[in-house]
């Protein structure tokens, strides 16, 4: 048997080591542009904080060379109509442009490279806007006069860009040296991913290994066990088949030849004797009784149902006397002893447990002539006990063995206590066996010595 796959043919864009390295190329160039708008704002409030700062130094150093200026011009030219234009700066590229004002908003004095028309502000000590100047209006502290310095908006941007693009055009050039780095590094780390996937991909109904891959990080080790945890019930459930398939190869062939014997002798004859029918009949039940306990071993060996719950073992062999009370040969042979004190209360699952005790009851019927007796034992024990001829301590050992009987009609033990101890293991509990019982000189004793309900919470 081979395990299914999912045909996924490997593609460049559909790797997840590619998807990794765009999803962090795109997370990161994100958080980078991000960090570079924050970086923006923050050098735009800084270029204009530290402008406005050297704007009102200038202001404040100008206030009294343009007042010097303006009462020499006056001087010279006292008949001059206002605005008086002063002296061209040394450099004039460099200039400070500037106004003096009187409180009316009369423009007494320029600055030679100022514009002929007045900074459009209101007349107010502080900063204001009007494109393209920045200007400062500051008011002599003993003339009723103001100053209005005027600084150039086109710098702020122009240094604002400078710093943008100083960081952008880095950016723009490290993020694919970052992307091959990044693709590096994640098909790196998959590989541990690439090697589970090819560990996993060797497995087959012929090899269910567990798989081992050491170094692996948590997350893949975790899915390295569960992997491991569904090959083991994969092999369990193959192991499971192939033993049905051997048991019923083994246990059904006899039944089966012997009812086809009987009935094509039967048939053979022209008027059948009902002695040939009842033994072909007889044969068919067997085979039947043979089938279930297959089935019962193999329901066994599965683990299937069986949960854990309390169960009151006296109720259980009650109900499983009862079932064998009702056939009148067995009825004088059977009994049943249960404890005077409360019930023992045990922890398992009732189908199994009532399959494992009929089994051994069955046992004990068949392979003994004599009483046959149920009991139910404290703390928590269910015992069948009979009055055979019993087993020697070498057929004790090997009791049970699936296959093995030691009656000579061949309906020995057998398949019976394989059953009961594949059941008791999948219980956690115990089958215990004496020949003869304790304080008897023959016969047989299975006890299933089952777990208690201490610290036992039903879900």
């Amino acid at each position: 048997m081979s395990l299914p796959t999912t045909p996924n043919p490997p593609g460049k864009h559909d790797s997840l080591a590619g998807r990794l390295t765009r999803t962090l190329i795109v997370w990161v160039g994100g958080v980078w542009l991000l960090c570079v708008l924050g970086v923006a704002w923050y050098v735009d409030r800084e270029i204009n904080f530290n402008f406005d700062n050297e704007l009102i130094e200038v202001g404040h150093r100008m206030f009294d060379m343009a007042l010097y200026e303006l009462d020499r011009l006056e001087a010279s030219h006292p008949d001059a109509p206002k605005p008086l234009t002063a002296a061209p700066q040394l450099f004039s590229s460099d200039a400070v442009l500037y106004q003096v004002i009187d409180p009316g908003e009369r423009i007494l004095l320029r600055s030679a490279e100022a514009a002929d028309a007045s900074f459009d502000v209101p007349l107010a000590p502080g900063f204001a806007n009007a494109a393209p100047w920045r200007i400062y209006t500051v008011r002599h502290p003993t003339r009723a006069l103001y100053l209005q310095v005027a600084d150039p908006l086109d710098e702020r941007r122009k240094a604002l860009n400078r710093t943008l693009l100083g960081l952008i055009i880095p950016l723009g050039a490290v993020l694919p040296l970052l992307a091959l780095v990044l693709r590096k590094v994640a098909r790196g780390e998959l590989r541990g991913l690439q090697q589970l996937a090819g560990e996993i991909e060797q497995r087959s109904g012929a090899d269910l290994r567990p798989i081992g891959l050491p170094g692996l990080p948590r997350e893949l080790r975790s899915v390295a066990d569960h992997v491991n945890q569904l090959l083991q019930r994969l092999s369990h459930a193959l192991d499971v088949e192939r033993a049905l398939a051997a048991n019923a190869a083994h246990e059904l062939r006899t039944p089966l030849a012997a009812a086809r014997l009987r009935l094509q002798t039967a048939l053979e004859n022209e008027n059948p004797k009902r002695e040939e029918v009842q033994a072909a009949l007889d044969a068919l039940q067997k085979f039947g009784h043979r089938a279930e306990k297959l089935l019962q071993l193999s329901r066994a060996e599965s683990g299937a149902s069986l949960t854990r719950a309390r169960i009151n073992l006296v109720q259980l062999a009650g109900a499983v006397a009862q079932e064998f009370w009702q056939d009148p040969q067995v009825n004088e042979r059977l009994a049943l002893k249960v404890p005077d004190s409360e019930p023992p209360v045990a922890l398992g699952e009732v189908d199994a447990l009532a399959i494992a005790l009929r089994n051994l009851v069955e046992n004990a019927l068949r392979y003994s002539a004599g009483r046959v007796t149920i009991e139910v034992m404290t703390p928590c024990t269910l015992c069948v006990r009979d009055a055979g001829p019993g087993v020697d301590t070498e057929q004790l050992r090997t009791l049970q063995q699936r296959h093995v009987r030691h009656s000579s009609d061949r309906t020995g033990y057998g398949l019976g206590l394989s059953i009961v101890t594949t059941i008791v293991e999948k219980l956690g509990a115990r089958l215990e066996l004496s020949s003869p019982p304790p304080g008897a000189a023959t016969g047989l004793e299975a006890r299933i010595v089952l777990r208690g309900t201490q610290g036992f919470q039903q879900k």
